[in-house]
């Protein structure tokens, strides 16, 4: 359905009000049928059996999915799955299911491309597209649900493509729909954020108390300056004093996210500044070590070197954790698998394949 505005409307984009503006004229009981069909059995519009055939076959025309499978890549453990999914339009973006035990973890993306330019993100290079709309952010949710079951999705992290407070309406709007529609909650949700103040500051006025990630990756501005450009314009010490009013504002534990570059952050003198800049803020620091990115010249730390720095933050005082390196035989990093399925199309249509870095990013600290 497109709206007088142009915008494409899909399944998940209705809220309440909307659905029973679209059922007008059915029995008010119509759009409690749809919302338990869509958010607690999830399964497609034509699928809900406890509607009549031909309104199931009217709302699933009018509201079609926003989400259709390009391809997806498995682990060998079968525990993360990355999809790719074209959109309206044409544009794809990733999706990432991690399995647990007893529970999974979905990271969903909140743009098609990025506009941040951080040099180490495949992401990053590519370039924006557009922004994402409530429903195509939460339909990844949903089919993450389904492909995850009999597992309970308990976790969503926004921390795939694009900056999710870049697109701070959708993203909050689709995170309340989460929490009140899916049950998730605000404690399993987190949004992360390469910096941006303005929606660090808009999250810690957010009613539902969502966790905040701030990728730093440097805690200098210099350095920071060429993995996170976005620092230019946001420094760490006004990025500091955002993250001072979240924590104030929600009492939810700050994390920090820092990728292991070899030879770039991972010196005794970078941590030292890490645990200079985490511990006013009780800042809880994963550990990340770098999936290797198409055009970025560097390595990722090795994993004796990662294991070194976080004793050394600990020896500050510093909560650090060494996040489990998952997907990286299924290019499971943020714009991998969507580069590399790129780069088939082209090669199998004879096209070019396009402005891909090829020398990395600055060389002046990066360089080796």
């Amino acid at each position: 359905m497109t709206t007088r505005s142009g915008q494409f409307v899909t399944r998940y984009d209705p809220d309440r009000t909307s659905l029973d503006d679209l059922l007008s004229g059915e029995p008010r009981y119509r759009v409690d049928q749809v919302w338990r069909g869509l958010y607690a059995d999830v399964v497609p519009l034509d699928e809900v059996t406890t509607l009549p055939k031909a309104l199931r076959a009217r709302l699933a025309d009018t509201l079609p999915a926003a989400l259709e499978e390009t391809t997806r890549s498995t682990s060998p453990d079968g525990n993360t799955t990355k999809l790719l999914w074209t959109l309206h339009g044409g544009a794809t973006v990733e999706t990432v299911l991690m399995l647990y035990p007893d529970r999974a973890t979905v990271c969903v993306s909140t743009q098609a491309g990025c506009a941040m330019a951080c040099s180490f993100c495949a992401t990053g290079q590519a370039g924006f597209e557009r922004h994402l709309s409530v429903g195509e952010i939460v339909e990844q949710v949903a089919r993450a649900i389904v492909l995850a079951r009999p597992r309970r999705v308990s976790n969503i992290v926004f921390m795939g493509m694009g900056e999710p407070l870049a697109n701070a309406d959708s993203t909050l709007s689709s995170a309340r729909r989460i929490h009140d529609a899916f049950g998730i909650s605000a404690r399993h949700i987190t949004v992360s954020t390469v910096g941006l103040v303005p929606g660090i500051l808009r999250l810690a006025d957010e009613p539902l108390p969502l966790n905040l990630a701030v990728s730093l990756h440097a805690a200098d501005d210099d350095l920071r300056n060429e993995l996170v450009p976005i620092n230019r314009r946001y420094p760490l010490d006004r990025l500091a004093e955002a993250c001072r009013t979240y924590v104030d504002a929600t009492h939810r534990r700050l994390s920090f996210e820092w990728a292991m570059i070899d030879g770039v952050n991972d010196r005794d003198a970078d941590a030292d500044r890490l645990a200079a800049y985490a511990n006013p803020l009780r800042a809880h620091v994963n550990l990340i070590p770098l999936n290797p990115t198409p055009g970025y010249g560097v390595t990722g730390t090795s994993a004796i070197e990662i294991r070194a720095f976080a004793d050394r933050l600990a020896d500050h005082g510093v909560n650090a954790t060494i996040r489990a390196n998952r997907g990286t035989d299924i290019d499971a990093a943020c714009g991998q698998l969507r580069t590399r399925h790129a780069e088939s199309v082209a090669v199998t249509l004879g096209r070019p394949q396009g402005p891909t870095p090829v020398d990395g990013p600055p060389r002046s600290r990066l360089g080796k």
